[in-house]
């Protein structure tokens, strides 16, 4: 989709069902198109390594970097996310694939909504940052300070695990919100002219029309990049890239016009 699209609204899509076997035919069409173009993906996942790096090397201990690569970083991903939306849509398309058109298509979705997605992206990280602040005051603000940087010992102590179960619910409840408001609507707001808002809703209910197989697609990208941030972020210039171009595969087969 090009600035010269106009800017009358889309067609409302409809929610179809993905099938397991679509599920892993989409891992597989993201695999081969990062195999067809993959300069496109190493260029959009260094987005996210270099931003992994700077917050351990130059954020760890500093609140001015930390601050300033944290909030950076929702409010730039999605535009990385959307250069490999449209790489895939491209080869899907056969369209030529050339770094000016793609770059401009990522640089025109500034005027769009999609700098709306990564203003809640950013608001939903304040409010865990703040959480996760809150509740290690509420578990263990009373306990002699440790530097747990040295030592972890306090998260052994009762206190200690009541705030790792804590974290970790609340985490994950966040983490799947997250997942269901941006799985469908950022491919889509790329793919269409429509409302964030409309996206967001359209993203929810594919998720819960689809349930199983939707959890399941969170849970591999949530292991995927767990063990692909292991190798001091490298892993990432393979993980992130298949599954962005897989995320656009299980879009268009979750959602489709009707005739």
């Amino acid at each position: 989709m090009t600035e010269d699209t106009a800017l009358s609204a889309s067609p409302r899509p409809e929610i179809g069902t993905v099938t397991l076997w679509e599920l892993f035919r989409a891992l597989r069409e993201g695999w081969r198109d990062f195999t067809r173009a993959p300069m496109y993906g190493l260029f959009f996942s260094a987005f996210y390594v270099l931003c992994g790096a700077g917050l351990i090397y130059w954020g760890a201990g500093t609140f001015t970097w930390t601050l300033v690569l944290a909030l950076g970083f929702p409010i730039f991903a999605p535009f990385a996310a959307v250069g490999l939306y449209e790489v895939s849509r491209r080869l899907e398309a056969d369209e030529p694939l050339g770094w000016s058109s793609v770059l401009s298509v990522v640089w025109a979705e500034r005027g769009r909504q999609l700098p709306w997605i990564g203003a809640l992206l950013v608001i939903i990280f304040l409010f865990w940052s703040f959480f996760a602040h809150m509740s290690f005051a509420m578990f263990l603000g009373n306990m002699q300070l440790i530097n747990i940087t040295t030592s972890w010992d306090m998260f052994l102590t009762p206190h200690g695990m009541m705030l790792i179960a804590f974290q970790l619910l609340v985490g994950g409840l966040v983490a799947l919100f997250t997942y269901s408001i941006t799985v469908v609507s950022m491919p889509l707001l790329l793919d269409r002219e429509i409302d964030f808002m409309t996206a967001m809703g359209f993203s929810i209910r594919t998720v819960l029309r689809n349930r199983v197989v939707m959890l399941l697609w969170a849970a591999i990208i949530a292991v995927t990049v767990l063990a692909a941030m292991v190798p001091m972020f490298l892993g990432l210039f393979l993980a992130l890239p298949v599954l962005g171009h897989a995320t656009w595969h299980i879009y268009r087969r979750a959602l489709f016009t009707p005739l």
